[in-house]
């Protein structure tokens, strides 16, 4: 495997060679992204955290590239190996399972209880059934079908990553069909690996939002701070350091309140992202290697009936 290196942040990280993982390409003329695509035994990412579909290693438009590798070990288990617009369902009625029983992931399948410790997101469990996986490929497009037959839940699952034509813009389709008899009710978020353009995270990188922010956490008033409607970095973030807070508060009950924008303002690179649904919570989360603001939306299907929604990447530069 052919490796290069690059410096952020004073981390040297061994960039990897994607090329023998099962992956597509697609392009509107404007955008162009490489994309690796979910297969239970020769898949890039075998996690049990996130949803396998939409793993983006690399998009790039008028010459800046917005997500890539951000971390420097690799095992196809690691729970965050993991790159681009990524989304994590939270595990259905886990605490209501007996050790020894199942419980399933949306976009993951059938996953084994081993004891009765509290579910940990980085932790790798047994997958005891992946579903099946149908992908569907157009020139500016990736259709992932996710279908899980169980007897707690059963469900269709569909997410589209297509590129709007004539516009720098990509669309993150879904939609989930309950096709079993009990109602799925969770919640998803999107982590947003940003690396824009490989730039350190630190000061020259902004996050802002269309409302007045409130929160708090690790690295805030030392690495980041909160102005208003957005947070800024104070300085450059080292390794092993982190910015962190679980709820961001200041958002009504409204979607119009889903606008999150962020700038590289030394590279010139911008992306505003937008949803049709309200933010459940607003976490975040940022490391020297990569910025991400985590939505969460609330997810309720009955038996037999579906739920749509899609997230808007728009994509922009701005004068260094």
């Amino acid at each position: 495997m052919k490796k290069i290196y690059y410096i952020l942040s004073g981390l040297t990280i061994a960039a990897m060679s994607f090329t023998k993982f099962p992956q597509t390409e697609i392009s509107n003329g404007l955008i162009h992204a490489t994309i690796l695509l979910p297969d239970a035994n020769k898949g890039y990412y075998q996690g049990t955290r996130f949803d396998w579909s939409g793993n983006i290693a690399s998009l790039e438009y008028k010459g800046h590239n917005y997500f890539g590798q951000w971390f420097s070990k690799y095992s196809p288990g690691i729970h965050d190996v993991i790159m681009g617009p990524v989304e994590e369902f939270a595990p259905l009625d886990y605490s209501e399972i007996k050790a020894g029983g199942s419980f399933i992931k949306i976009g993951v399948g059938v996953v084994y209880k081993q004891d009765d410790k509290p579910y940990e997101f980085s932790r790798l469990y047994q997958l005891l059934n992946p579903g099946k996986w149908t992908i569907k490929k157009k020139a500016d497009q990736v259709l992932f079908i996710h279908d899980l037959n169980d007897k707690a839940y059963s469900y269709h699952y569909e997410k589209t990553v297509s590129l709007t034509k004539d516009k720098p813009e990509m669309v993150l389709y879904h939609t989930i069909k309950n096709t079993g008899t009990r109602t799925i009710e969770t919640n998803v978020y999107d982590h947003n690996f940003f690396v824009i353009d490989k730039h350190p995270i630190g000061p020259g990188l902004i996050v802002k939002l269309p409302f007045n922010l409130k929160g708090n956490g690790a690295g805030f008033g030392e690495l980041a701070e909160i102005q208003g409607n957005q947070i800024s970095f104070l300085r450059t973030i080292g390794n092993g350091e982190e910015v962190e807070c679980f709820s961001l508060e200041g958002f009504g009950p409204g979607a119009a309140d889903y606008e999150i924008t962020i700038e590289n303002r030394i590279t010139g690179a911008g992306v505003k992202i937008t949803c049709d649904q309200p933010f459940l919570k607003l976490a975040f989360w940022a490391c020297s290697t990569t910025l991400c603001p985590e939505p969460y939306i609330k997810i309720k299907v009955e038996p037999g009936k579906e739920i749509k929604w899609s997230i808007k990447y728009e994509f922009y530069t701005l004068t260094k």
